[in-house]
């Protein structure tokens, strides 16, 4: 007997699309030409098909934190009270932290000390489910006030830089800066990829964005609104962008031809996500979502897979990655060791000359999503046949 839902496929549709996206720059870290430590939107160094290779996958974390934010108001509309919504989102917040600085530093670096600790998408969707379970008792018109004046207003904050190690320093990368710290000598590494702030404006949107998907909301206008939204993101990027003004901390420039001057037009700040970052991904996501709402065929029920159990994929691919990484390595005649990422090995810098050429991160990239499809269907049907089994909720 086939297990029932009353999830919204659409949703996880677009869900599973970005994970499975997302692993393409993850296996691009671990078998690409310089690995981790050259940057493929460099424009100076790098070429179309390398440029759009790592652009695609721009549109992974802010759907995915928007959607955590939608998952949220969909959960807590199951809930007779805030407060039992409240204490989910606080709970599972503090978890998905835990993971985060253990369980995901881990499968990035293989380093049992842990010593190189990087903060990011999982670290920063908690740190935000935190702050959504107080910020879930405003009125919901005020919620969506803050969410678009944090969106928005952020890249106002951009002339705001800080140095050194000290603890308002230290906090105001927490909050709005990236930035790369090494302490004891070099024995300790943190790397604050995901500021909390931006992101926390895109959860709380992505909340306020569930609305459209309550039971009792129509269809037919919610579509409207989705074509609106889209359309809308889509056409305020593109002036913001064109204008050069503000929303972004890097200004794009006439490069040496049209096609790299249109790289550097597209080549918009993720570390933190800027204004026009935010639009330019999240605009072609809410079309996609009208676009999917009545597909059902082959392709879609593969990415409903995925996008039911994000968790569990995202951790085992990270595994899986990292161990292809090291196969890849011992193919090149270099020592596996090399991608235990100590932090004396990050520092070295030695892998930044070394790499496998594009085509085989496509390959491995195909491979690893075939490995995982199965123990994603599996995991899957375990979850609809257990509903009764609240753990599986922080899974």
């Amino acid at each position: 007997m086939k297990a029932k839902t009353n999830r919204i496929q659409s949703i996880d549709i677009l869900r599973g699309l970005v994970m499975i996206i997302m692993a393409l720059d993850h296996v691009r870290d671990y078998t690409n030409y310089g690995y981790l430590f050259l940057d493929p939107t460099a424009i100076e160094t790098t070429t179309p098909l390398l440029f759009f290779t790592r652009w695609i996958t721009h549109f992974c974390a802010p759907v995915f934190v928007f959607l955590a934010g939608t998952s949220a108001f969909l959960y807590g509309s199951k809930k007779t009270s805030k407060k039992d919504l409240a204490k989910f989102l606080f709970t599972r917040g503090l978890w998905l932290i835990f993971i985060e600085l253990i369980v995901v530093n881990f499968a990035w670096t293989f380093d049992f000390n842990l010593g190189l600790h990087i903060f990011q998408v999982i670290w920063a969707i908690g740190v935000c489910m935190i702050l959504l379970a107080a910020l879930i008792y405003l009125h919901k018109k005020l919620l969506l006030f803050i969410g678009l004046i944090i969106v928005f207003g952020h890249n106002a904050l951009d002339s705001i830089t800080m140095q050194g190690n000290d603890v308002l320093s230290v906090l105001w990368y927490f909050i709005h800066q990236e930035n790369f710290l090494v302490f004891n000598n070099g024995e300790s590494l943190f790397f604050i990829a995901y500021p909390i702030l931006p992101w926390l404006g895109i959860m709380i949107l992505g909340y306020c964005f569930g609305h459209f998907y309550q039971k009792d909301f129509n269809a037919i206008e919610r579509k409207k609104w989705l074509l609106l939204l889209g359309f809308s993101s889509i056409a305020l990027f593109i002036i913001l962008r064109y204008i050069n003004v503000y929303g972004d901390l890097t200004p794009w420039s006439t490069q040496k031809n049209t096609t790299f001057t249109f790289l550097s037009f597209l080549n918009v700040t993720k570390y933190p996500p800027s204004l026009v970052f935010t639009l330019m991904t999240l605009g072609p996501a809410i079309l996609f979502l009208y676009c999917i709402e009545t597909i059902e065929n082959t392709l879609t029920k593969i990415l409903v897979t995925i996008g039911r159990v994000p968790f569990f994929y995202y951790i085992l691919h990270l595994f899986l990655i990292h161990i292809f990484g090291l196969i890849g390595l011992v193919l090149l005649g270099e020592s596996w060791k090399e991608l235990i990422l100590t932090p004396s090995r990050f520092l070295s810098g030695y892998l930044a000359d070394k790499g496998f050429d594009l085509w085989v991160t496509y390959a491995v990239w195909l491979l690893v999503i075939i490995v995982l499809y199965p123990f994603c269907k599996m995991y899957m049907k375990y979850k609809l046949n257990n509903k009764d089994k609240w753990w599986l909720s922080y899974l």
